[in-house]
């Protein structure tokens, strides 16, 4: 604890302040700035004064009021709890905020994150002698039935244990064991731990991201799929569905945790993920979806400070869960509006601007932020990920502009959502032609342990189809269809088929909403056979509308809904019914052309 606590506040400029008059502050610090005690962190040091940005609304601050260090950098408390709670962009509880202050944060107001009262019911699984290192689990328990919350020794603490208490019920800072590290000092452990934001967890090693995250909308996992511990960028214009798809990735993907991230987007968006999340049941326990998920909301009309704190924040609670040997997805939405409270910052401290008035550090910060993510082998010997999701909110929908741009230097799976797609009721409105994914190779092997080469195979030929279908649409738009051969005629009508029957997904149906990867190969297969029908069809000079009036194509539209998640017999029916309408228009047309003959 520093024991300097002369600083007075010399100039105030939104949530920048100045001190000057005292020392012993140092850059990353936590101070409380005022005679509210605001919570702030140092950004700048001169010999002269410092600079703090903070965390709250500054309304009230006048020069010569105290600044107070507090100890050490900004820091958040981990433990049994996080899950089900909603917490703001520097993780104070907001239900506890709103029992203590009411419906607006009262300032200076410092909680810590979890309930100091509640108690947990804990298993101790260490004994005195036991030698622990840094991550080692040393005592566990149930929280919410989602998940065995363990409690980790803190990475940078080692040692013998000297006393363990017996297993009961504990709250988050009664200690439950004593550590002696070597060089012969003591320390409490708890089930609960503080961590510095901006600091990253350690780790044993970090792995290749060689393990697909299943998220059940085909778009991802057949066309551009991200693996666990991936990165992946969703950016689309106002409108164009980036919320809807991350709330659509969070219900359905399969990491044990989410940590839903509303970084300065509006606050009904944040109710809405309150009130879905808690009505819908999880398939893994049956209990509400809530109980495996943190939510940190710092919407549009909260401080700007917070803002840019809370994806470290976010982050940091993902580092926990990944550390105890979950798979944890993080939802950043959006960073956008993080990147504007950087900005708005740097334009307060009178750095120097780059391009469009960002900071010249966007590309570090962004990078800080992404390279956090990962698969990794923990410090006790488990295996977890972070796979980090963020949405980009472009000015018009302009790719181009510098978050876009920076945006793709460090993540591997861009999700572009297009504005059109989306008025036409095309969800999810990702486009086929500017999306990619570069995790392709490196979840080759994981796709052909379970499918064989033939998923890839039919993942390239839809791919082509949708490419081919794009170039050929240009002339249909000069000069109309019917000019063209039978056979460009058929790929459009079979991409015609993919895009409405496989890339379209309705959230609203039971059995649309999420699909299993391998229903999603298999429609693949049968619009593939479908094709593959009207090639012989057309290389017999038999017109591809003959073959459409048999109603084959909407029979694989319709796949989607009419076969379930867990009985894929009706596919074989449906290739039958295919290869039976081949046959009768080639039988049909022959008769046809014979009958001609004979007139």
């Amino acid at each position: 604890m520093n024991e300097q606590t002369t600083y007075q506040v010399y100039s105030v400029n939104g949530p920048v302040v100045k001190a000057r008059g005292g020392s012993g502050l140092a850059l990353q610090d936590m101070a409380f700035v005022g005679v509210s005690r605001l919570i702030g962190e140092v950004v700048a040091v001169s010999r002269q004064e410092v600079t703090i940005q903070v965390y709250e609304p500054t309304t009230g601050v006048a020069p010569g009021q105290p600044v107070a260090p507090a100890d050490g950098p900004l820091s958040i408390q981990l433990g049994p709890g996080l899950l089900g709670g909603i917490f703001d962009g520097i993780a104070r509880p907001l239900r506890a905020i709103e029992k203590a202050g009411g419906a607006f944060i009262p300032a200076g107001l410092d909680l810590p994150s979890l309930d100091g009262e509640k108690k947990w019911p804990v298993k101790i699984l260490v004994n005195p002698g036991d030698r622990v290192e840094g991550g080692a689990v040393f005592a566990q328990c149930d929280e919410l039935g989602a998940i065995t919350h363990k409690a980790m020794v803190p990475p940078n603490l080692s040692g013998e244990i000297m006393e363990a208490a017996p297993n009961g019920n504990y709250t988050v800072n009664q200690p439950v064991a004593l550590l002696r590290d070597d060089q012969g000092r003591e320390h409490k452990l708890t089930l609960a731990q503080k961590w510095p934001i901006r600091q990253p967890r350690p780790v044993k090693l970090r792995r290749p991201v060689d393990q697909l995250m299943v998220t059940g909308q085909r778009v991802i996992d057949a066309m551009f799929p991200i693996g666990k511990g991936g990165c992946a960028c969703v950016p689309g214009p106002f409108g164009a569905g980036k919320t809807i798809i991350q709330h659509q990735l969070a219900k359905w993907c399969d990491a044990d945790i989410i940590i839903y991230l509303g970084c300065g987007e509006r606050g009904n968006e944040m109710t809405q993920v309150l009130e879905e999340f808690g009505e819908l049941e999880d398939p893994r326990t049956g209990k509400p979806l809530l109980n495996r998920t943190v939510l940190i909301a710092n919407t549009s009309n909260m401080p700007v400070a917070a803002r840019e704190a809370s994806i470290y924040t976010g982050m940091t609670m993902a580092e926990y869960y990944r550390d105890m040997g979950y798979h944890v997805a993080l939802m950043a939405d959006s960073t956008s509006r993080w990147a504007e409270a950087l900005r708005e910052i740097s334009g307060r401290l009178e750095e120097m601007p780059a391009e469009e008035g960002f900071p010249a550090y966007l590309p570090s910060r962004l990078a800080e932020f992404y390279e956090r993510a990962g698969y990794a082998d923990n410090l006790n010997g488990t295996e977890g990920s972070v796979t980090a999701i963020g949405a980009v909110s472009p000015q018009g929908g302009d790719f181009s502009e510098p978050v876009t741009q920076t945006t793709k230097r460090f993540i591997r799976c861009f999700w572009a959502l297009d504005r059109e797609l989306a008025y036409a009721r095309h969800f999810p409105s990702m486009n086929w032609n500017t999306s990619y994914s570069e995790y392709l190779a490196d979840l080759a092997p994981w796709f052909e342990s379970r499918f064989g080469p033939d998923f890839a195979q039919s993942r390239e030929r839809i791919a082509r189809l949708l490419l081919e279908e794009n170039k050929l649409m240009e002339i249909v738009k000069l000069i109309g269809a019917d000019v063209l051969p039978e056979d460009q005629k058929l790929i459009i009508e079979t991409a015609k088929t993919i895009r409405t029957g496989f890339l379209q997904q309705d959230a609203y149906s039971p059995i649309d909403t999420y699909v299993p990867i391998e229903k999603q190969y298999r429609m693949m297969e049968l619009i593939l056979h479908l094709y593959d029908k009207g090639r012989e069809v057309a290389a017999k000079g038999i017109p591809i509308s003959q073959l459409v009036k048999t109603g084959v194509f909407e029979l694989a539209t319709r796949a989607k809904y009419n076969v379930p998640n867990d009985d894929f017999s009706l596919f074989e029916q449906y290739r039958q019914q295919i290869d039976q309408a081949a046959a009768q228009t080639v039988a049909q047309n022959t008769r046809q052309s014979q009958g001609e003959a004979k007139v």
